[in-house]
C-alpha cells in the first residue's frame, strides 16, 4: 500500500490499486502503460509506483493543449541552426512560454521522449537516400512510437571535422595512419555515419586512434579547434561555425520526432516557422552544409 498522510489520504506515491481507481483503468492496462514507459512510475523493490503529482501533470498532457503546452524541451542530435533558432525564439517568447534545447545524441534523446522526458527528438541515422526507413526502423525500437510523428527539418552535409591546416584526401588517411580523433558516444547519428563510411572503405573505428569523447556535435567541434585532436565525425554547419576544415562524406536527414498531440501546438508550429525565417535561412547558407527544402514535411512511419 502506499504510504498515507495523517488525514488519511494517499501519500506523494500511488500503489498500483490506487493508480489504477486514481486513472479509472483496470491494473493490466496501468501495467502495460507503466512497462512501456508512456506515463511516469517507477520500479521500487519489485513493486511499481506511481508519484501522484504526475499522474495529475500526465492527465492534463493528454488534453490537446493541456498544462504543459506552455513549453517545448527539445532533446536528441546537436545542431548549429536548431540551437541558434532556439536561442532567437526563447527570448521574442519571453515569460509566456518556455523552449529549451539539451542535445543528448539520437538514441539517448529517444529514451528521453519514450520517457516523456522531453517534448521532442532531433535525430540522424545514416545516407539520405535510406533515411525514410532507417529512421523509422529506429523508432520502432521504442515503445510510444505508435504515438510519434516524424517532421524533416533539414538535410545537412556530414563528414569529418578537421583542425586548422589539416588537409587529407580521404577518410582512409585519416583512418590508417596516427590522427588523433575525438569519437562521439555510442548512439550519436554521427558515430553511426561514420562507422559506416569507414566500413565501405574496409576500416572500422577500432582503426582510428581516439583521444577523446565528444558527447555533442559542437562539443566535438571545441575539441578540435583546441587541438586537442585533429579531427572529428561531425557536419559542415559545426565545423564552419568554429572556423575548422572539413573532409565531406555523404548528405544526411536531420528530422524531429514528436508525439502527434504536439505537432500541431503553437510552440512547435512557432519552431518550424522560425526556422523557416529569413534570418534562419541567411544562417543556414552562411555555415553550410544545410538544404532546407523539406523543411516541415511529415514522414509516414508505416
Amino acid at each position: 500500500m502506499a504510504e498515507r498522510t495523517p488525514a488519511g489520504l494517499p501519500g506523494p506515491c500511488l500503489d498500483t490499486r490506487e493508480a489504477a481507481a486514481f486513472l479509472h483503468l483496470n491494473e493490466k492496462k496501468l501495467y502495460e502503460l507503466a512497462k512501456n514507459g508512456e506515463l511516469p512510475a517507477a520500479r521500487v523493490g519489485g513493486k511499481w509506483l506511481f508519484p501522484r503529482a504526475l499522474l495529475e501533470e500526465w492527465l492534463l498532457e493528454q488534453a490537446h493543449g493541456g498544462a504543459l503546452s506552455d513549453r517545448l524541451l527539445i532533446t536528441g542530435s546537436d545542431d548549429p541552426l536548431l540551437s541558434a533558432t532556439v536561442a532567437a525564439l526563447a527570448p521574442a517568447l519571453g515569460a509566456e512560454a518556455f523552449v529549451a534545447y539539451s542535445p543528448t545524441g539520437t538514441l539517448a534523446g529517444l529514451e528521453l521522449l519514450a520517457r516523456r522526458r522531453a517534448n521532442v527528438c532531433a535525430l540522424h541515422w545514416g545516407g539520405v537516400e535510406h533515411s525514410v526507413q532507417q529512421h523509422a526502423m529506429l523508432l520502432r525500437r521504442f515503445g510510444p512510437h505508435r504515438k510519434w510523428a516524424l517532421v524533416r527539418l533539414a538535410l545537412r552535409e556530414q563528414g569529418v571535422i578537421l583542425r586548422r591546416g589539416l588537409q587529407v584526401d580521404g577518410i582512409e588517411t585519416l583512418a590508417a595512419f596516427d590522427y588523433r580523433w575525438a569519437m562521439r558516444q555510442p548512439g550519436a547519428g554521427s558515430a553511426h555515419f561514420l562507422e559506416s563510411a569507414l566500413a565501405g572503405r574496409g576500416f572500422s573505428a577500432a582503426d582510428c586512434s581516439a583521444v577523446a569523447t565528444a558527447h555533442t556535435e559542437r562539443e566535438a567541434a571545441a575539441v578540435v579547434a583546441r587541438e586537442d585532436a585533429d579531427c572529428a565525425p561531425g557536419t559542415r554547419a559545426a565545423a564552419t561555425e568554429f572556423g575548422l576544415g572539413f573532409l565531406p562524406l555523404g548528405w544526411e536527414a536531420f528530422d524531429l520526432a514528436l508525439p502527434r498531440e504536439i505537432l500541431f501546438r503553437r510552440l512547435f508550429q512557432d519552431l518550424l516557422s522560425a526556422c523557416a525565417s529569413p534570418s534562419a535561412r541567411a544562417l543556414a547558407q552562411r555555415l553550410g552544409g544545410y538544404d532546407l527544402a523539406p523543411l516541415g514535411k511529415i514522414i509516414g512511419l508505416d
